[in-house]
């Protein structure tokens, strides 16, 4: 047995220079995913100096008094862990808006859960009460955590594509996609990519659906707020929905304190029982003086929110004129802060192609909303923008567009 001061050491710089790149190692249940499009897009935006009108999230910042609640919780000494299912102020505030803005009285102890976001909401709505085999109906083009959070959870997806200009329900598509092992619809309403509010007609049909087959229905609704053109409704507020519906939020749209994290579900509870073990194994409990200053948050005074929506509004109007005037084809949005457009007028082969192009010719960045369907062909002639940055950002953004981008004849 050689001592050890005749084994020589391991050239560790030159073992790493030869030595052959690792492949990647993903679980399989995740394999199919890559780095999202956000990520991708936005590193290409830094690359090519790119005004940013495809993630959502604003350039400007959130509510000085929300900020400095935040500041006086942590000064206060609320920086330990907080309960798991959220800290009793924050629980106590979310039921308090619950009730105002859809007439329910829900027990903060019992049916609201606290999470890092409505991300971690919806995952752990997903690991919580969806078993492997169980189906569950998402309407395409969706938010990329969904498919992705439901592939953990070994469920099987059904995609019921909606489809402009007006993105209806295909109502006769949805019925025949339930069966005996529909577990759950998933809803998400103002509807991100497209900004379409699901109807109160809509949403009767499908609650009608729901408690025929004994379905439930979790709501993505963290864009509640930035309702434009109609009322937001609510499915827990529908006559039999609550005790099937886990409604999920957050801060951070609403606020524009995307990067806090702070999310909540409001559950019956024996829905909730199942959200609150998932979320207990995920994250355990969320930051502690954010949740104190998300409670002052959420008792914002109603000229809070009018405030907001026309401001948003005002940032809407200059993103559609100017797309309008660039040549797209720009679809209705009623809510959320995003733009849905056809850009097939300026000769690209697909979505994706055209948002490279609008980066590095153009210098203005958007989504290509392929991404956001289980069958991407559905969605090669649409991109996203956003509006939720200051109206300079947007204003230049719309000047590049018009001096660089041009219609094929």
């Amino acid at each position: 047995m050689a001592s050890a001061s005749t084994v020589s050491a391991p050239n560790t710089e030159a073992e790493q220079t030869h030595n052959p790149p690792q492949p990647l190692q993903v679980a399989k249940r995740l394999e199919k995913f890559k780095t999202t499009i956000f990520t991708q897009m936005s590193m290409l935006a830094i690359k090519h100096g790119a005004i940013n009108l495809g993630q959502g999230f604003p350039n400007f910042d959130g509510p000085e008094f929300v900020k400095e609640a935040a500041i006086q919780a942590i000064k206060d000494g609320k920086n330990q862990y907080a309960r798991g299912y959220g800290v009793p102020d924050l629980n106590s505030a979310v039921a308090d808006r619950f009730k105002k803005d859809t007439g329910l009285v829900v027990d903060p102890e019992k049916e609201v859960t606290v999470t890092s976001g409505c991300t971690e909401a919806i995952a752990a709505t997903m690991l919580g009460l969806i078993n492997p085999g169980d189906e569950v109906i998402l309407f395409a083009p969706f938010y990329d955590s969904y498919e992705a959070t439901l592939s953990m959870a070994g469920a099987q997806i059904k995609s019921i594509t909606l489809r402009p200009p007006d993105f209806a329900v295909p109502m006769d598509e949805l019925k025949s996609a339930i069966s005996k092992n529909t577990r759950a619809i998933l809803i998400n309403t103002p509807h991100n990519p497209t900004g379409k509010m699901f109807t109160r007609e809509e949403l009767n049909v499908i609650a009608s659906l729901c408690i025929e087959n004994d379905v439930l229905v979790f709501t993505d609704e963290v864009y509640d707020k930035l309702a434009f053109e109609m009322d937001h409704i609510s499915m827990a507020s529908l006559p039999g929905m609550y005790e099937r519906t886990v409604t999920m939020n957050s801060l951070g749209k609403t606020f524009s304190l995307t990067g806090w994290k702070i999310g909540w579900t409001v559950a019956p509870p024996h829905l909730t029982w199942g959200v609150r073990q998932a979320h207990s194994f995920l994250t355990f409990a969320t930051c502690t003086p954010m949740q104190w200053a998300a409670a002052t948050a959420l008792r914002a005074p109603d000229s809070y929110y009018e405030e907001l929506k026309r401001d948003y509004s005002a940032k809407k109007a200059i993103l559609v004129e100017g797309l309008k005037a660039v040549g797209f084809r720009v679809y209705p949005s009623s809510g959320t802060y995003f733009v849905v457009v056809d850009h097939t007028p300026f000769g690209l082969k697909d979505d994706i192609a055209f948002c490279e192009y609008l980066i590095k010719e153009v210098g203005v960045v958007a989504i290509p909303t392929s991404v956001f369907y289980l069958h991407p062909e559905d969605g090669k002639n649409l991109v996203r923008f956003t509006f939720c940055k200051d109206e300079g950002t947007l204003r230049a953004a719309v000047e590049r567009m018009k001096e660089k981008l041009k219609p094929k004849q």
